[in-house]
């Protein structure tokens, strides 16, 4: 998945149904990330955002269809390949899913210590490294517990950043941050994206950080359960042909009040 050979989408996915058991949560999921995209995921509570995401990351198998990384196959292949595709993402969980009894340079180490021959004074280099990258710099020997809920966040991007992805998977990564920390959290994204041409694949409600910092989106929605708009946000919002229930989420509700107010009107 190197973005410099990369020809065509640097994710693509195809006619993707995803369910438990005979449930089907979503289907004819259709869609394709550009290399350098900020690609949200976003629709309202239960139409199944963090599941895709758990699909795209290979930790969820799907009823059907297909996910091609840099045009491989990533479910129609072997495992040694799939893991090596797997290699070249990072993932941002929630929680920052940092290890309590670790310090930060301890945690970022972690994958390099797993999947690297490197030796532990140039892991330490590396980790100190990533922590700089995202604003932790001088905070390598603290443990999660004593420090603040977004640089947790920013630790857990520079676990993520350990291997030098290509991609990165972050679920939520707003949640539980006030607005000053979102804000700094979008900023390092764009920052990153910037500097080390990251692709990211983000999972989020969150309007400010989606017409702050997205590329292009796609909205599940709950009833069709499938994807009702995709394409750039601000466009979206401004397109009066897009899908009621899209515009009302990206206008919180806004769309809805305006064609109520001119039905009311127009009676």
């Amino acid at each position: 998945m190197d973005g410099t050979a990369q020809q065509g989408p640097l994710v693509s996915v195809r006619n993707l149904y995803v369910g438990y058991g005979s449930f089907v949560l979503m289907k004819d999921i259709a869609f394709s990330v550009e290399a350098g995209d900020i690609f949200f995921i976003t629709g309202g509570s239960g139409c199944g955002k963090s599941t895709l995401l758990k699909v795209l990351m290979g930790l969820k198998t799907p009823q059907s269809g297909q996910i091609f990384y840099g045009g491989q196959d990533f479910y129609g292949t072997d495992e040694d390949t799939r893991n090596a595709i797997k290699k070249k993402t990072g993932v941002l969980f929630q929680s920052g899913a940092l290890w309590s009894s670790m310090t930060l340079a301890e945690n970022v180490a972690l994958p390099l210590e797993q999947y690297t021959d490197l030796d532990g004074e140039s892991i330490r280099e590396l980790a100190s490294v990533k922590l700089a990258l995202t604003g932790l710099a001088g905070f390598e020997d603290y443990y999660p517990s004593e420090i603040s809920g977004g640089m947790r966040k920013r630790a857990g991007l520079a676990r993520a950043l350990a291997l030098d992805p290509s991609i990165l998977f972050l679920d939520e990564p707003s949640a539980g941050l006030d607005p000053v920390s979102s804000k700094h959290l979008d900023d390092l994204i764009l920052e990153l994206r910037e500097t080390l041409e990251t692709t990211f694949m983000i999972v989020s409600h969150e309007l400010e950080s989606i017409f702050s910092i997205a590329t292009k989106i796609i909205y599940l929605d709950n009833q069709s359960r499938t994807i009702r708009a995709e394409g750039d946000p601000r466009l979206l919002r401004d397109d009066p042909a897009t899908p009621p229930c899209v515009l009302d989420f990206l206008t919180r509700g806004g769309a809805r009040k305006a064609r109520e107010e001119h039905i009311h009107e127009s009676a």
